[in-house]
């Protein structure tokens, strides 16, 4: 299991970055103001579990890895932090100028609302990319069994990302407002993200 230091820092870094103004939420949030709190929660919730294919991506690809060799997961978690810390830099210098846009479109169900955002996040190279960086930086490889330790950490970065995108989707229209009338809210939160990514990033390459 990981351990508290894991699960805690991971947590904490996780709902940062998923809070910050990005692709994902601000859809999530044009999707409720246009088509009401249950469309955009389903879409959110979609979404978030479509992080389960990148999971399992991960898991596969970073045990094949080690596999093949230790050395190369090194690599690896060293390419990651340099990823990490040219994400973090973009992150600071944005001018938070996100608005929350309205989705077009008749209602649809919310079996295939929930489906639309699994396949939105599942088939995005960049959050492909992103997991196979992040996840790793939390991986202890002296505690053994690190296709677990990465499953756990993917199940729970889900399980974070389902709470904030559905409140996201139940609040659309009070939270789009605000974020509309505030634009500099969304600098602020990218701010936070960026400096958590560098921080990520640096301690990697320092510590490796």
């Amino acid at each position: 299991m990981l351990s508290f230091e894991q699960f805690s820092g991971f947590l904490l870094a996780a709902m940062l970055i998923t809070a910050a103004p990005g692709p994902d939420n601000m859809m999530v949030l044009g999707m409720g103001i246009s088509r009401g709190r249950r469309q955009g929660i389903a879409f959110g919730l979609g979404c978030a579990f479509g992080c389960l294919s990148h999971t399992l991506l991960a898991v596969l690809g970073v045990s094949a890895l080690i596999a093949a060799s230790p050395q190369a997961f090194t690599l690896l978690k060293l390419g990651g932090g340099l990823y990490l810390v040219w994400l973090g830099i973009g992150a600071l210098r944005s001018r938070g100028v996100a608005r929350v846009g309205v989705v077009d479109g008749a209602a649809v169900p919310l079996r295939q609302v929930f489906i639309k955002g699994v396949f939105a996040n599942a088939i995005n190279p960049k959050v492909i990319l992103f997991f196979l960086s992040f996840l790793p930086q939390f991986v202890v490889a002296g505690n053994g069994g690190i296709g677990w330790q990465l499953a756990q950490l993917g199940i729970l970065f889900t399980l974070q990302a389902a709470l904030l995108f559905g409140l996201l989707g139940h609040f659309s229209g009070s939270v789009g407002q605000w974020l509309n009338r505030r634009p500099r809210a969304g600098a602020i939160l990218d701010r936070i993200a960026g400096a958590v990514f560098v921080a990520l990033g640096l301690r990697l390459i320092i510590d490796r």
